[in-house]
C-alpha cells in the first residue's frame, strides 16, 4: 500500500512538472510570435492551451485519489492541497497566454522592435517565475519559492515602467491609440502570468510551513 501511495505522489510531481512544462513553452511561442512578428507561432501555441486544462483535471482526479484513498499524513496533505491550489494558477496562466496569442495579429504590423524587446523581458521574467515556481514545489525548496515570490517586484518595475513608454505612444501618435490598448493589454497579461507564478510560490511556502501568507 505505500509503496503505491509513492509512486502516487511521484506520478504528481511529474504530472505538475509537465502542466509547468507546457506553460513555459505557450508563453515562449507567444512572446516568440511577437519578436519574429510571426503570427503563425501564436496560432500554434492555441493548442496548448487545451492541453494544460486536460492536464489540470488529470492532477485533480490524482490528488482527489490521493485524499480519499490513502489519507496521507500532514506534510502530504499540504502537498496535496497546494498541488490543487496551483494548479488553478497553472491552467490560468494558459487562459492569459491564449489572450496574447489573440491579440499578437493586432499589434505586429506597428510594433517596434523597441516595444516588443521591452514585452519579451517581462515575459521571460515571468517564464523563469513559473518553472522556478514548479521546481520549488518539486523539489520542496523554501529558499526557491520565496526567490520566485521576491522576484515579482522585477516584473511589476518593468511592466510600470512600459506602461509609461505606453502612454508616450498615446501621446504622441493618438492615430495608434488602438495598437497601444492592444500593447498595454498584451504586457498586462505576462504581469499577470508573473502574479500567478507569484500564488504558486506562496502554495509552495504553504506546503513546507504550513502558514499560507498570500492571503488567498
Amino acid at each position: 500500500m505505500r509503496d503505491r501511495y509513492n509512486k502516487q505522489l511521484e506520478l504528481l510531481n511529474q504530472q505538475m512538472i509537465e502542466m509547468g512544462s507546457l506553460c513555459e513553452e505557450i508563453i515562449r511561442k507567444t512572446s516568440r510570435s511577437l519578436e519574429e512578428e510571426n503570427p503563425a507561432l501564436a496560432k500554434n501555441a492555441l493548442p496548448l492551451e487545451e492541453q494544460i486544462n486536460e492536464k489540470e483535471r488529470e492532477i485533480e482526479n490524482l490528488c482527489f485519489r490521493l485524499l480519499l484513498e490513502q489519507q496521507p499524513v500532514a506534510s502530504d496533505l499540504r502537498k496535496i492541497s497546494a498541488a490543487l491550489k496551483m494548479i488553478t494558477d497553472l491552467e490560468r496562466i494558459g487562459d492569459q497566454a491564449e489572450d496574447i496569442a489573440e491579440l499578437a495579429d493586432y499589434v505586429e504590423e506597428k510594433a517596434s522592435p523597441n516595444d516588443i524587446s521591452k514585452i519579451r523581458e517581462i515575459a521571460e521574467h515571468a517564464s523563469q517565475m513559473v518553472t522556478r515556481s514548479i521546481d520549488a514545489y518539486v523539489k520542496q525548496d523554501l529558499d526557491l519559492a520565496r526567490q520566485v515570490i521576491q522576484h515579482d517586484d522585477i516584473v511589476d518595475d518593468l511592466f510600470s515602467k512600459l506602461k509609461k513608454d505606453i502612454i508616450g505612444i498615446c501621446k504622441e501618435r493618438p492615430e495608434d491609440g488602438e495598437y497601444s490598448l492592444d500593447l498595454m493589454m498584451i504586457a498586462k497579461y505576462y504581469e499577470r502570468v508573473a502574479d500567478h507564478a507569484t500564488n504558486i510560490g506562496e502554495w509552495v511556502e504553504y506546503s513546507i510551513t504550513g502558514v499560507h501568507k498570500g492571503g488567498q
